[in-house]
């Protein structure tokens, strides 16, 4: 007879048990819904509030990610607070002797469930990474990241018909010299070209060796914005590529032609850009080019029209930003992509 009474009482305590962690999780799922609910109608509620406030006031929009965060943080502190209070009432009913828990015990709930939280809703705490990778010193060109570059070439082959590097100047965005040298041809020099580059016989007696030179004059050009006039010229010369977004050649931008007074399509020289727009006159004499005087004059050009040259850049890079977003947001806008009751239905 006892042991029937005991057995008794053991299902009874089982089965106490079993009910009250039923009671423990159907209160948490209660409360987990409630957050829920609450969570959405509060961003509703800030994303109307934020288009009324737009159309009306014509101001710049407030950001969306911020108040999105702020509804998020407010939600989750409600939500680690019921479930508290869920889980401390159960506590109480089953062991009434068990004290609160430590404040320890609950900022890590806190913590768990914002974790929960930022992976549920696809949110990250962590600032966004670019949309773009293009991320680099251009857009906020200062003295440290930007040079002008100019080079002079000779002839080498048959008629002097290859053009080789034979001096390469290199200035900082003050006009110092960064780097000037003489640099001797791989191939023999079959024509100077002394009318137009300024080199002569004696200058490439004692010249860097190409390879070393052209190692120099990357490691300087790693990471600056490139200013110079027919700057592609240069880099073929040199057997380099420089990132597209990182150069400013002043032959190609609108801004120095409408300057000047010149038509759209007109690439005028380096040498009439700098009489029209700088009254200074290089190029001039016999003794040909200078390299150093003509990077000078294209870091000058450049400076003219520098703020609206990098806005417009700046400007475009968003634009194709936005319009690489909308291609991929359409890509996934496809049938493939659609759960298979919604297309059931649409057939």
């Amino acid at each position: 007879m006892a042991e029937r009474s005991n057995r008794t009482k053991g299902s009874s305590r089982g089965l106490l048990n079993n009910y009250r962690c039923l009671c423990k999780r159907s209160t948490m799922l209660r409360s987990l819904e409630s957050a829920r609910a609450t969570r959405k109608h509060q961003q509703k509620i800030i994303i109307s509030n934020m288009k009324r406030k737009t159309t009306n006031n014509l101001t710049e929009p407030p950001d969306v990610n911020k108040l999105v965060k702020k509804t998020k943080s407010s939600a989750t502190e409600e939500h680690a607070h019921s479930t508290l209070t869920s889980e401390n009432r159960t506590r109480d009913v089953s062991n009434p002797g068990l004290s609160e828990p430590k404040a320890s015990d609950q900022n890590s709930l806190v913590s768990a469930l914002r974790d929960r939280w930022e992976v549920d809703s696809g949110f990250s705490s962590e600032a966004s990474p670019p949309a773009s990778g293009r991320s680099s010193p251009c857009l906020s060109s200062c003295s440290t990241t930007v040079v002008a570059l100019d080079c002079e070439m000779v002839g080498t082959g048959p008629g002097g018909r290859c053009s080789e590097l034979a001096r390469c100047s290199i200035l900082d965005y003050r006009g110092n010299i960064l780097y000037d040298k003489y640099v001797r041809p791989s191939q023999p020099v079959t024509d100077y070209r002394t009318r137009w580059s300024g080199i002569r016989r004696h200058h490439l007696c004692n010249a860097t060796a190409f390879a070393q030179a052209r190692e120099e004059i990357l490691r300087i050009l790693e990471g600056k914005v490139v200013v110079g006039h027919s700057i592609y010229n240069d880099f073929e010369a040199l057997d380099m590529i420089h990132p597209p977004h990182m150069v400013r050649d002043t032959i190609t931008t609108r801004l120095l032609s409408k300057l000047a007074g010149f038509p759209r399509q007109r690439c005028a020289s380096l040498k009439i850009l700098a009489n029209k727009l700088l009254s200074r006159k290089i190029q001039v004499g016999r003794w040909g080019h200078c390299s150093v005087e003509d990077a000078q004059a294209a870091l000058d050009l450049y400076k003219l029209v520098e703020g609206e040259w990098e806005q417009e850049l700046q400007n475009r890079l968003h634009n194709d930003d936005d319009a690489q977003q909308a291609s991929s947001s359409n890509h996934y806008m496809q049938d493939e992509y659609w759960p298979d009751d919604v297309v059931a239905e649409s057939k």
